[in-house]
């Protein structure tokens, strides 16, 4: 099995000079002996084979000739030991940049430390031990109007959004329909240098919405590249078209958001993070970390996975699936039309100490004609013997050449990113306290495939919007009725199967290829049943119709897979998975028939009665896939 794995073991040895230039290596354990022509320069062979690196540490500053020098010698696989890692060398290269809010927004290698730190105490559930942090507390009765606390209140507000990179959108919607919006942004409100990836269909929700023009949504598109391919291991290729097609820029986008927010009379506290909210009866109330106090009927968690508010809420539990990402823009690359949406070019291979499936994506970059930027991405779970981020990213630097065809010194890296998004079968999350609600990634709303919120956030703004308008002018604020906006999806729920047959479990041992085989057959079976059942897949919705259809053909193409998938996914989480499928068919159902039905006598309803329907509705809809239709 490949392995990308550096386990160096230290052998003592002894370097003695012999003359016209030639080393000698011998070494005091095993009696291993290398002849170098200069003491500057060492082979080391290529992936997979054995490769030598001698660091050279004399026992006095001047060397004399025939003295002996005392070195380590860094026995391995895969890259050269050195003082740093390859990766703490490019990153260590780069012009540092500013940093951004939102996931991606910093990219500098003392961030990627810190970011592996967190992974790792997720890993070891270091992160949720003693006592949940107190972030929020709720307190009995109104809040005291006469108290110290009054004079404190800096301004009050209808909605304060926490986290504003993806909350900025939400909080636009929200201003324009004449509420009092406040942004509060831990950084500055801006968005990264890099692209985010999406479909014209999921930016033009935006449009639909009115918190974009049609010539802004353009405006924004950095970059645009046909076709777009998707592969997995030796099975064919498909190429689909504009399918995560466009590269946005979220620099202007969140810009334009920014002074469209500020233009529909919202406030931004930037710069001033959230350090806990008291909610009463009557309000809540928001303490920022530069001791500033704000008054809020509604506070959205727009915080993304590392909420703290989200952190208190999960306390105790380990994520169910993560998305480890690495990647990076570089300039060097000849071909570069096209783009990958999912493509695999190896088995399971070994990354540090576990067994993974490794998936890329790539696209063309906006900053020049040949940059280009690739991830390198894998589902796993969040167990201690998973990789760090930079071990993934040395495995990055290694398989890199081989997928896109380019040697890494042809290549000048122009930033390096670096990501994992954890998520929870127990998602979207709804309200664990009155007042406040948790939107986007912090509500788990995504797809456990994707790594990324952005679409996610578009698709469903329009159906957050309306609930919100409706929470709050019928001040239906507590936390059974704000549960109604992040409801139960059968559609979000089954596809944690998917995410479990992209894995491989700790201590398991699938056959190297059975997963790009599965995948393979997947796609092809879809392909053959056309764009009704491929296009919204791609797109991470799942619906009942195009799922059957998908798995019927397979069964009928290759029967022999079923067993297999029991193995590899286990009986317990296919027959949980049953359960959501069905779901999946009942929602289907009662968004076709039984809400046309429903329609005429909701609409008579008093407005308490049509907030919690009209929210059935939608999670009818939303949960069946059924907002998604063909362009």
């Amino acid at each position: 099995m490949l392995s990308t794995s550096s386990h160096w073991t230290p052998v003592n040895c002894c370097v003695r000079n012999g003359g016209n230039g030639r080393w000698f290596v011998y070494a005091s354990s095993g009696g291993v002996h290398l002849t170098r022509q200069s003491r500057n320069r060492f082979a080391s062979s290529g992936l997979g084979d054995q490769s030598w690196k001698l660091r050279i540490t004399p026992a006095r500053q001047r060397v004399r000739s025939r003295k002996q020098l005392w070195l380590s010698m860094i026995v391995g696989s895969g890259a050269p030991a050195e003082t740093s890692s390859r990766t703490q060398r490019i990153m260590e290269s780069l012009p540092k940049g500013d940093e951004a809010g939102g996931a991606g927004g910093t990219s500098s290698y003392e961030a990627l430390k810190r970011l592996d730190k967190t992974w790792e105490k997720v890993r070891s559930m270091e992160s949720v031990t003693g006592p949940a942090p107190e972030v929020v507390q709720r307190l009995d009765g109104e809040m005291p109007g006469d108290s110290a606390l009054t004079t404190l209140v800096k301004a009050s507000f209808d909605v304060v959004v926490c986290g504003g990179t993806l909350g900025v959108f939400v909080a636009t919607a929200l201003a324009q329909r004449g509420f009092k919006v406040a942004v509060v942004e831990k950084g500055q409100l801006k968005g990264r240098t890099q692209e985010w990836n999406i479909s014209r269909k999921e930016l033009y929700e935006l449009v639909k919405i009115g918190v974009l023009t049609a010539e802004e949504a353009e405006s924004v598109i950095a970059a645009e590249f046909n076709p777009n391919r998707v592969g997995f291991g030796a099975g064919s290729e498909i190429w689909v078209k504009d399918i995560l097609n466009l590269g946005v820029s979220p620099a202007k986008l969140i810009e334009i958001m920014k002074e469209r927010f500020l233009q529909a009379g919202g406030s931004v506290f930037e710069g001033k993070g959230l350090s806990k909210v008291d909610v009463f009866d009557d309000t809540a109330v928001v303490y920022l970390d530069n001791g500033e106090v704000l008054k809020s009927r509604l506070v959205l968690d727009c915080m993304g996975n590392a909420s703290p508010i989200v952190r208190q809420v999960r306390w105790g539990q380990r994520p169910d699936g993560v998305c480890l990402v690495v990647g990076s823009c570089a300039r060097g690359f000849e071909n570069n039309s096209t783009s990958d949406v999912i493509f695999t070019n190896l088995p399971v291979i070994e990354v540090g100490k576990s067994k993974l499936q490794l998936f890329w994506e790539a696209f063309p970059a906006a900053t020049g004609p040949k940059d280009r930027t690739t991830y390198l991405f894998t589902y796993l779970d969040a167990k201690p013997e998973r990789p760090s981020l930079e071990e993934l990213l040395e495995a990055y630097w290694d398989l890199l050449p081989g997928y896109q065809g380019v040697k890494l010194d042809d290549l000048k890296i122009l930033r390096v990113l670096y990501g994992f998004f954890s998520t929870y079968r127990n998602s979207p999350l709804g309200s664990a306290c009155d007042r406040i609600l948790q939107i986007g990634d912090a509500s788990g709303i995504q797809s456990p495939l994707s790594f990324g919120g952005f679409g996610s956030i578009t698709r469903h703004l329009e159906r957050l919007t309306n609930g919100l308008v409706d929470a709050l002018e019928g001040d239906m604020l507590e936390k059974e009725s704000l549960s109604l906006l992040n409801p139960y999806m059968p559609n979000l729920s089954g596809a944690w199967l998917l995410q479990r047959s992209m894995s491989v479990p700790v201590g398991a041992n699938p056959p190297p290829d059975f997963i790009n085989e599965l995948l393979s057959i997947n796609f092809t079976s879809m392909k053959k049943l056309g764009d009704p059942v491929m296009r919204p897949f791609l797109q991470d919705v799942v619906q009942f119709g195009p799922l059957a259809k998908t798995m019927g053909s397979m069964m009928l193409s290759k029967p022999g897979i079923l067993p297999q998938i029991f193995k590899q996914v286990g009986i317990v989480p296919l027959f949980d998975w049953l359960v959501h499928f069905i779901g999946l068919g009942y929602f289907t159902f009662l968004s076709k028939v039984v809400r046309p039905l429903l329609q005429s006598w909701v609409n008579r309803l008093g407005k308490k009665q049509q907030f919690y329907w009209r929210r059935r509705f939608e999670a009818w809809k939303f949960g069946a896939g059924l907002d998604y239709t063909l362009e």
